[in-house]
Order: C-alpha cells, then structure tokens, then sequence
C-alpha cells in the first residue's frame, strides 16, 4: 500500500518544541525565527527530513510558514487550509494568518518590533523572498539575520537522515527525447540569458534534464540534487553516489560529472571567483546560492530556470504516454465507482475506498503490464463534513463513515511510467439534496467552460480563470483554490510554471498539461470538485476568425455520477459536450472492461436528453 493513516497527532508538537526553539534562539541572541515549508530546493515536495513546519506545528499541509517570536507565534496559511490547520495546529500557540492577505512580509511591517533580530536559514527562502523579507525588517528597524545552521536541526533529536532512494533511468521512448540532446538546448538557452552556466535547484529539472527518476519525495519520483550546467556543455551532478547503482552512474558519467552534495557550495564559490556569471530562478534558487556568488565576486544573472518550459511543453512521446495512462487510470476508476455503487451506505469509511482504489489501479496496471509505481499524492477520501477540507488528508484518526444524504468527494492521481494522472469525482451517498444538485451543477458547468474555452496565443492561465467561477458567482459562490495545476510526466503532480488561476501569469503553450478543476465547499457539511486533466493543444481556425486558436483537449476519463445533475441548468452547448464526453469515455475505456463494470459504465455514461 502506498498511502499511509497515520495520524499527524503527536503530543510533543506545539508547545514544548516551540519553548525549545525560543530557548535556542534566547541563547544565540535572537528574538524570532521563520520557518517555512520548503527545503533547500524550494519545491512543494519535501523528505520527512526537511518537513520542519510540520514537526514544530503540526500542520501537514503542502504550503506554509511560521513565525517564532519570543512572546508569540503565528503560522500563515492560504485558503485551502484554513479548516485543516485549525484542525492540526494548537491554536494556544499559534495565531493564524493569512499566507495571501498578510503574508510574512506584510505582517513584518505591522507586527515586528523595532530593533528585533529575526532569523532565517537562506537555504530555505528564494532570492525574491529574501528581498521582500529584508526590505521589511528594515522598514520597522529591525534586522534579518542569516544563519549557518537552522535552529530547528539542532533540536530536533531524531531528524530522518536525508533519503537515498536508487535512481533510475527514464527510457527515451517515455521521455521522448535523449537527455544529451536536451542538455545541448539547455546550454544554448543559458548563452542566450547572457550567463556562463546555470544551477538547476528544481529536483523535477534535474530529473527532466538528464532523464532520470528516483524516490527521495513522497509519491513523486524525483532524485534530490542539484546540477550546474554551463554554456560550453560541461555539466556537473550533485548527488549522493549512493544513490547510484552501476549503470546509473556509467550513464550519468557520460553527461556530467558527478560530486557529492557537500562539494557544491565550493564549486559555486570558485566558479564566482573565476569571474562566471551564473544564472539562478529568482522565483526556485535559495538565496544562500546567490550570495555565495557574489561573495566571492561572480555576477548573478536572474533569469528562469531553463529547464523549466521545455518540461512543461511535453513532446509527442509524452503526450502519447500520458493519454495512454489516462485510459488505463479511467478504467481503474471505473472499476472503483462501480464496486462504490454496490456498496450499502454507512457500511464503508474512506480509508476502505482509498484501499480499494489502489487495488483497482494495481489490478488494471498488471492487465495492461504498466505497473502503478505509486499514487501521485496522498488520496484526499472526504465524506460528509470532510469533503469541505479542500487538501483532507485521511487517517485512521479521522476517517468517516460514508453515509446516507452525505457527499463523497475523492480525489485521486497515479503515477505510471508513461505518465502522472489527477482526478477528483464527487458523488452521492443515498439520495442527494436539492441543494448539492444545484451546486454541483454550477461547478461541471464551470469545468465545461474552461474544457470549451478557446484562446489566442499568448493567453494566460489568469486569463481564462473567471470562466471556470462565473455560474458559482451568478450565485454567489465561490472557491478558494486555483482552477488548474500543470502536471509532470512521470513528474510532479503539480508542475509550473503553468497554471489556471487568478495568479497565473504563464503563457498556456501548445503541449502543457494542467488540471481544470473547480469546486464549492459548504464548511461543516460537505465539498464538491471536480477535476480532469486537459492539454493544450492548437485548434483550426475558427469560422470565419482571423486567427488561429489554442484549447484543451481532456485527458481524464471517468463519467460524472448523472443522480447529482440537473440538465436543466446546462445550456444545449453544455450538455452537448457532456454526452460526447460520455460517449469517448466509453468507447475508450469500455473496451477495457468487461461484466458487471462495463454494465455500469454504460447506464454511467447514458446520454441525457
């Protein structure tokens, strides 16, 4: 099994870690500390090593920080988490913030007092972070102070060792290019930043770059390191060699060499003495690579990390494997919501479904000889009041029963060598009310408008975020979470730079994969989303346009349960698109399935009237 109940509880949390932490920092004259949710590779995917919010708070979700005062503390936290962190996080403690409203920066100038020393370990906080975070304790007179070594480590007892996963490699015929090819475009794309070399600190960078995959992250493949590339093609690895077996490191000695990891400060402070200038992501690099460039007389070039779009545009070898996975997933999906149906209400809790839909998409895997390597990400099972917990993660503490009226919300990905799959469906437990009929509704219209949506090149996913919300607005409802996601190839379930939300600056290219995946949450009752996975893809010009267009093409193939819908909220053009989807889910993933699930599939997907 890959998803873990344990309970995040633990009765040391809080309180006597905090009292430990303001003693350290008492000691080293200190008056306060940030600790995000990051480690040195500023991704959303950290080791059990490096989840220090999480072991001085409690909280488990994926975006966080907290700041230790000597006579307070606070945790920020955005809108997906304002249930779950009141849920996780000793609210004695702990004042909770908003990360979006009165990020640290903001709530520095307003709270932080004059004269304060407050601390921070550079590795953990980008370069732009830094900026914000300096030009804010200046402003109230105060001082950030970085440290060599994080506070949080030298208490910390029994701190995980870092992971030392095996690394593999990921053929051509699923990345669907040859990593020295890649590396050559990576080397031209660096001389055009105007810089000498580049440090790749995205572990899912190195991964794509060099075409290799790995374990050190919970549910995403990725080998932890760093990488410096340089424009006359010699590239250096950074990475534990025990890592490595025999043919991994044979191979990765053909393109670069390989150091530990211990060795890399050094190389980029001789580097910058050599007078390189040496390109780092404002947006992914520590800020600690950045001074250790200019302390030692090198030039920092901000420019984005150049790996970073070829990842995100998928060739057509990746965007064949991910529409291969999708059929199989669908009918792993299939196969759970049919057994769900059988089910008698109140006779299952959501850990059971979690379970079975592992089974399902094992079972499917070894059909199709693709093995499920794992889940891509904790599967979130709400029922009921749970479902309302954007980011739920079930344990054995909180696992509901499924019962009668209640709304079951799951949302689910896997990770297959041919692609990451990520789909959420919500259904009924008994008879619906009125009401979620409704709201269910106004969310699949919301998901049918962006899956509809036409746009010009150069589009950006804020651009076309307002569509997935306005059936909610005419409302007046809303969610508080983005619309969409990108997503890896055997990668990341969540990828960027691509993204639908109102923050989401990057450019929709032809070959992006993302999540079209709006909701309605009623706290305290229940939740409803909604989720395929969609590719960008250039459409034909349009009837009598003047431009060509771009638009999505749906990946995910599983049905809406039809007792929540009510057709008569749905435009002709809406439920025409929802019948054809019915019809391609069938006729892609029936063939897959046989008996009593490919009944099911069939009375699932009925065309409405």
């Amino acid at each position: 099994m890959f998803q873990s109940f344990d309970s995040a509880g633990d009765p040391t949390v809080g309180k006597p870690r905090v009292a430990l932490l303001r003693q350290w920092l008492k000691e080293n004259g200190l008056d306060g500390f940030v600790v995000p949710r990051a480690d040195e590779h500023q991704g959303e995917y950290v080791p059990p090593r490096s989840n220090r919010l999480r072991w001085l708070t409690g909280f488990s979700g994926s975006a966080g920080v907290a700041i230790v005062l000597a006579r307070s503390a606070h945790i920020f936290v955005d809108g997906r988490y304002t249930l779950q962190v009141r849920d996780e996080v000793d609210l004695d403690i702990f004042t909770v913030e908003s990360l979006i409203d009165n990020p640290p920066s903001v709530w520095i100038k307003e709270s932080l007092p004059k004269g304060a020393r407050l601390g921070i370990d550079p590795w953990l906080h980008t370069m732009g972070e830094v900026k914000a975070l300096t030009t804010a304790t200046e402003k109230v007179g105060a001082v950030l102070v970085p440290l060599a070594r994080n506070p949080i480590d030298a208490i910390w007892e029994d701190q995980p060792d870092a992971p030392l996963a095996p690394v593999e490699i990921h053929p051509e015929a699923f990345a669907g290019e040859l990593a020295k090819d890649k590396l050559k475009r990576l080397a031209a794309a660096i001389e055009n930043d105007g810089a000498t070399h580049a440090i790749l600190t995205d572990p899912s960078s190195l991964a794509w770059a060099f075409n290799i995959r790995g374990g050190d992250v919970p549910h995403t493949p990725l080998a932890l390191g760093f990488a410096i590339l340089s424009a006359d093609g010699s590239h250096a690895v950074f990475m534990d060699k025990r890592k490595l077996g025999r043919t991994e490191e044979a191979y990765l000695t053909q393109l670069a060499d390989i150091k530990a990891p211990s060795k890399l400060d050094d190389a980029v402070a001789a580097l910058a003495k050599s007078g390189a200038k040496i390109a780092l992501d404002p947006v992914l690099a520590a800020d600690r690579l950045r001074a250790l460039i200019e302390d030692n007389g090198g030039t920092v070039v901000q420019a984005p990390d150049p790996a970073r779009l070829p990842r995100a545009t998928k060739n057509a070898q990746e965007i064949a494997g991910s529409r291969a996975a999708h059929r199989r997933d669908g009918a792993a999906v299939a196969k759970l919501l049919c057994w769900l149906d059988r089910q008698n209400p109140g006779s299952l809790d959501e850990i059971a479904v979690v379970t079975k839909l592992e089974e399902c998409r094992r079972q499917t895997g070894e059909e199709t000889q693709m093995p499920l390597r794992d889940v891509s990400f904790d599967t979130i099972s709400g029922a009921g009041a749970n479902g309302a917990i954007m980011h739920y993660r079930v344990s054995k503490a909180t696992s509901r029963v499924l019962a009668e009226g209640e709304l079951f919300l799951l949302d689910s990905g896997a990770q297959y060598q041919d692609g990451t799959t990520d789909i959420t469906r919500t259904m009924p437990v008994g008879k619906p009310s009125e009401e979620m009929r409704e709201r269910f509704t106004l969310v699949l219209k919301g998901m049918i408008a962006i899956s509809l949506a036409r746009f010009p090149a150069g589009t950006r996913g804020a651009d076309i975020d307002a569509l997935a919300r306005i059936a909610l607005w005419k409302n007046g409802l809303d969610y508080a979470h983005g619309t969409g996601h990108g997503v890896g190839s055997y990668l990341a379930v969540h990828e960027g730079p691509q993204r639908i939300a109102k923050t989401g600056m990057e450019k929709l290219l032809a070959g992006m994969i993302l999540s079209n995946e709006p909701g309605y949450y009623k706290e305290g009752h229940y939740g409803i989303r909604l989720e395929n996975l969609i590719l960008v893809t250039p459409t034909a010009e349009l009837p009598g346009g003047d431009i060509a267009m771009h638009g999505f093409e749906t990946l995910t193939l599983a049905p809406f349960d039809q007792r929540l819908l009510r057709a008569d909220l749905l435009t002709r053009e809406e439920l025409d698109w929802l019948n054809a989807y019915h019809a391609r889910v069938l006729a892609e993933i029936g063939p897959m399935l046989d008996g009593e699930t490919l009944a099911w599939l069939e009375k699932a997907t009925a065309q409405i009237a």
